[in-house]
This record gives structure tokens, C-alpha cells and sequence, in this order.
């Protein structure tokens, strides 16, 4: 059966808590079965809070109780996910990020669940392997699900020669042993999209977001690593550590073509992505192409935003831009209305309910076990 808009309509809010429970029973896992069925609440909304949606790549940094109030109206849950960089004033330790998103998972009614960081830029001092995973195993003990690498390792940080540090490097291996043996789940944001290295494209998706940080953006800096040469490392990471859950972020950076995604699907079981701020290529490509993508590869690709709440936002104007999302999103994979992004419009999938439900809902929880408290 496919969803589509008069459908929604017709099932009505009441179905909320039936859904859930199908939910519930499909995956093993505890959830809540306190979906908002408040008539504030759009009917794409309804649908959307019915399948207890899960997403697995936010970045709250701020507990605010309009965020709280959120998460309970839309019956989400998310993964906070920890970023250490040196370009972001109070980012450039692993320890702030940690604390917060920590101390934000304890006080949300297990609606947020924690994925913490170590800092890489230290990878070149006496102890750097052992000092990272005894920071881990603390994160592990206080409730931490996953860890986090970022986009620093192979586009910015660098050795005492000059070249950088990539991904598969030996430095690194004790870490990601460490987190298969506890069974944590890895998310890695490796590389940029193809547009990062490109000339630039005012109507690309990306091209506000190289205005604003022309640190990353590589065409800018023809002597760093290729994303070929970062990816390539990526690959050999999956390799060397077949035990361990990889979540490649941002559709693994691969976003131009999910025929590209499908291969490293086949060659790597031990691989998955999300979908964080990369609906939009989804959309790019031919409507036909994502949908049969979607179906074979139904298991490996877990529904992600990239929606930040920082420190400093106002909650008051940041969060309708995460409802906003939301609801987009939801309308293209879950109904065949045309969505509109950057001016042009983009028909949806109508994905099949028990597809939908793996996407939203059950691929976070086979991936990323512990995600959903037991609260």
C-alpha cells in the first residue's frame, strides 16, 4: 500500500497509536506510544508521529523546553551527534560537546540519544589510541550509543610532514576495534559532496553553505586531498574492520548517484547511511531510480537531517525550521505530491508503508542498537 495524501487524511489522527504499536512489535524495541494527535498537527505531520520517527543525525546543543516540547508533540526521537573542530569556538574539545549533548540526553525523557566524540587532533602525541578510547568508554558507561569522526580527518588535519591524516590510518585502528568490540556503531562524516571541489554553482545545493565557510571549501584549496582520495580511504576502513557498524553520513558522500551507494552496499555489509542534508540530491536524481534504490537497499539507509539547535539560537526561530524539514522530507518519501526545493518542484516517492517504517523508524534501531532508551 502506498501513502498518499488523502489516505493520511482518511486514516486520521486516531491511527497514531495502532501505527505505533506495528511499530513496537516489527522491531523488538521499546518506544513511546504518546503520538501528538493534537489538531495543531498537519495531516503529513500526523503520519509523520505515527511511525515514531527516528532521527539519527541532529545536533542539539542547547536544552530548551520549546525543544523538549517538540520532540514529545512530533513523537521523535533523535541522535545528538558530538563534532570537535578547530574552526568552531567551543568545538575544538571533545569534552564540551560530550558534557552538553550528555547532560541534554539525561533530562529529555529518553527522547535524545547521545553520539559522542574523541579529538583527533591529537593523534600525533605519545598515548593518542589509549587516551581516546579510555574518553570513549566513559562516554559508553554514561550512555553514549556511537561515535562520531568528522570531515577534519583527510580535508584538514595534518601530519609533522605536511600530509594529511586520512581515515584508514593505523593510529586509528585501536579506536574503531574499541567501538565494534563494545558494539557502538561508528557514523562517519568523510568528505564533502562533488560540488565542494567544483567551480561554483549558485543554484547547487551547497553553494550558501561554501559562501559562508570557505575554509572547507575545496576548490578554494586545490593542495588538499581529492574526495576520490578521501573516499578511497573511507573504502578501506569498511575493510579492515568488517565488525564494525559504519553509518556513512550525508548518503556517505556519494549523494550524486545512489548507483555509487549501491556498490559500496554489495562490497561492504557492514555498511549503511543517512540521508542528512542530502534529501535534496535524492530528489536530483530520476524519481524511478531513488524508488528502486529504496527498495532492494530497504535495510541500509536510516533517515537523518543535520537539524542544529546551538547554544546561541533562538528556539523561537530555529525549531519551525526542524518542523519545516520534517514535513518536507516526509512528503516526498511518504506521499506523491510535488515538493518544492530551491525553486523547483520534485515529485514524491509514496513509499510503501513497511519501507517507509524501516527508513524512519527500524534501520536506526538494527543499526544503532540502543538508540531508543529503555526508559
Amino acid at each position: 500500500m502506498k501513502i498518499t495524501p488523502s489516505s493520511i487524511v482518511i486514516a486520521g489522527f486516531a491511527a497514531a497509536v495502532i501505527a505505533l504499536a506495528l511499530i513496537a512489535g516489527s522491531s523488538g524495541a521499546k518506544i513511546s506510544t504518546q503520538a501528538n494527535t493534537s489538531a495543531s498537527l498537519s495531516a503529513d505531520l500526523a503520519g509523520f508521529a505515527a511511525i515514531a520517527p527516528i532521527d539519527v543525525h541532529a545536533h542539539a546543543f542547547r536544552n530548551d523546553p520549546a525543544f523538549q516540547a517538540m520532540l514529545k508533540r512530533l513523537n521523535l526521537h533523535i541522535l545528538d551527534i558530538c563534532v570537535v573542530t578547530q574552526h568552531g569556538r567551543g568545538y575544538d574539545e571533545a569534552a564540551g560537546p560530550n558534557h552538553t549533548v550528555r547532560e541534554i540526553m539525561r533530562s529529555d525523557a529518553g527522547r535524545v540519544a547521545w553520539c559522542s566524540t574523541f579529538d583527533p587532533q591529537d593523534f600525533e602525541k605519545p598515548g593518542f589510541a589509549d587516551r581516546s578510547v579510555q574518553v570513549l568508554n566513559e562516554t559508553f558507561a554514561e550512555g553514549a550509543v556511537a561515535v562520531k569522526i568528522w570531515k577534519a580527518i583527510g580535508m584538514d588535519l595534518t601530519k609533522r610532514d605536511g600530509a594529511y591524516i586520512m581515515a584508514d590510518d593505523p593510529v586509528f585502528e585501536p579506536i574503531y576495534s574499541d567501538i565494534a568490540a563494545h558494539h557502538r556503531t561508528l557514523f562517519a562524516h568523510l568528505a564533502e559532496p562533488a560540488s565542494c571541489w567544483l567551480p561554483p554553482n549558485p543554484g547547487g545545493p551547497d553553494y550558501n553553505y561554501y559562501q559562508q565557510h570557505p575554509e572547507w571549501y575545496m576548490f578554494l584549496h586545490p593542495d588538499h586531498p581529492s574526495q576520490a582520495t578521501i573516499l578511497a580511504a573511507r573504502d578501506r576502513l569498511l575493510a579492515q574492520n568488517p565488525d564494525l557498524r559504519v553509518v556513512g553520513c550525508h548518503l556517505g558522500s556519494m549523494e550524486l548517484d545512489v548507483d555509487e551507494v549501491a556498490r559500496h552496499f554489495d562490497r561492504y555489509p557492514n555498511f549503511a547511511v543517512d540521508t542528512a542534508a542530502r534529501v535534496q540530491y535524492l530528489m536530483m536524481q530520476p524519481r524511478e531510480k531513488v524508488l528502486a534504490f529504496l527498495t532492494k537497499y530497504q535495510d541500509r539507509v536510516l533517515y537523518g537531517t543535520d537539524n542544529g539547535l546551538q547554544a546561541a539560537d533562538d528556539p523561537a526561530s530555529t525549531l519551525p525550521r526542524w518542523e519545516d524539514r520534517y514535513l518536507r522530507d516526509w512528503r516526498y518519501f511518504a506521499t506523491d505530491e510535488w515538493v518544492e526545493y530551491h525553486g523547483k518542484k520534485y515529485q514524491g516517492l509514496a513509499l510503501p508503508q513497511e519501507i517507509l517504517r524501516k527508513l524512519y523508524h527500524d534501520n536506526a534501531v538494527r543499526w544503532v542498537p540502543g538508540i531508543l532508551s529503555e526508559q
